[in-house]
Order: structure tokens, then C-alpha cells, then sequence
């Protein structure tokens, strides 16, 4: 039976170490000012693979450069990162720049050029593939999944706890006394 406790523990420690990590790979950068985008298209292979989660933290508009990457708002429903091919300073106020960007993957260069207030940050590292799983548990039905899952393991791991150890009262207490007669040194005569 000790064997059998020792992998539910050892399995239930594992699941929960996965879920942490997770969690703080999906959440932690939220809380150091940064934001997370799921990459939906290749236009940025091979640097930003499709289904690449993204880390963009805050960047001055006036200090991006030529060939730096940035993500930006398309529309209110669309963000797209992509390269910057050139700078492109307003005329009239010195305070405005635009950007004319393109996919690194892409033959031509976007339409139209990004104002600077559109500008979210600029990406700072990638993880591969995890975009999948962020994209799939922010809506339903994987919302639900996750919930239940979190769930589900809540139960696994405080499920042994709540049925108590198999042992009963009296073996306890016999192997107790058994530990205090053992403790107690033997007088010599």
C-alpha cells in the first residue's frame, strides 16, 4: 500500500508542478507589464512560428528602429506582429511616427502604415506551440475542460486526506509506545 501512496503522491506532485508552470507561463508576465499573444498566422516564420505564444512588453514609439519587430493593432479586433521596414516621421508633428511593417514570411509589405498609438510593445521571447493551449482554454469548450480539470486535480490531490490513512488507531498507538520504549535509554546495574 506504501508503494501505491507513494506514486499517487509522486503523480499528483507532478500534475500540480505542470499546472503551476502553466499558470505562470499564461499569467505571471501579465503581472510584470507584459502582454500575451497567441501567434494565428505564419507571416513571421521562421522567427514566430504559427501557434508560438508571444511575450510583448512596452516600447517607446520614438525609439523603435528600422528592422525591429513590434506588435500593433490592425483594427480594434486584430493584432498582427511584424517587422518594421521603415520609419516614417509626420511632417506636421514631430510628436507622430508611423511604421510601414512587414511579415517576415510575406513577398509584399502591409497596406497601410501603423500609427505610433497603435503600437502595443515589442515581443521579447517566444514559446513554441503553447499558443495552441492558451488560445483553446480562453473560450468554450476548452474554458470548461480547464475548469474541470483544475477541478479534478483539487480532488486527486486532497483526495487521500480526506479518507485518512488506512491504518487503524491501534497499530498507531502500538508502534507509538513501541518508538518511546526504544527511545528510553537502559540503566546500567
Amino acid at each position: 500500500m506504501d508503494t501505491v501512496k507513494k506514486i499517487w503522491n509522486s503523480a499528483t506532485t507532478v500534475l500540480v508542478a505542470v499546472v503551476v508552470i502553466l499558470a505562470l507561463l499564461l499569467a505571471g508576465p501579465r503581472l510584470m507589464g507584459m502582454q500575451v499573444f497567441t501567434v494565428l498566422s505564419g507571416s513571421m516564420e521562421p522567427v514566430y512560428h504559427t501557434g508560438s505564444l508571444i511575450y510583448v512588453r512596452d516600447v517607446d514609439p520614438m525609439e523603435i528602429e528600422l528592422g525591429q519587430v513590434i506588435t500593433f493593432m490592425l483594427d480594434e479586433d486584430t493584432v498582427a506582429t511584424h517587422r518594421v521596414v521603415e520609419v516614417v516621421p509626420d511632417e506636421t508633428d514631430h510628436s507622430v511616427v508611423r511604421f510601414r511593417t512587414k511579415g517576415d514570411a510575406n513577398d509584399a509589405e502591409d497596406g497601410g502604415l501603423v500609427h505610433c498609438n497603435n503600437v502595443l510593445g515589442t515581443p521579447v521571447f517566444t514559446i513554441p506551440q503553447l499558443g495552441y493551449l492558451a488560445n483553446y482554454i480562453q473560450k468554450p469548450p476548452g474554458m470548461y475542460l480547464a475548469i474541470s480539470a483544475g477541478a479534478l486535480l483539487l480532488m486527486l490531490v486532497f483526495l487521500p486526506d480526506l479518507f485518512g490513512s488506512d491504518e487503524p488507531e491501534e497499530k498507531k498507538k502500538r508502534r507509538k509506545n513501541k518508538g518511546k520504549r526504544a527511545e528510553k535509554p537502559q540503566q546500567e546495574e
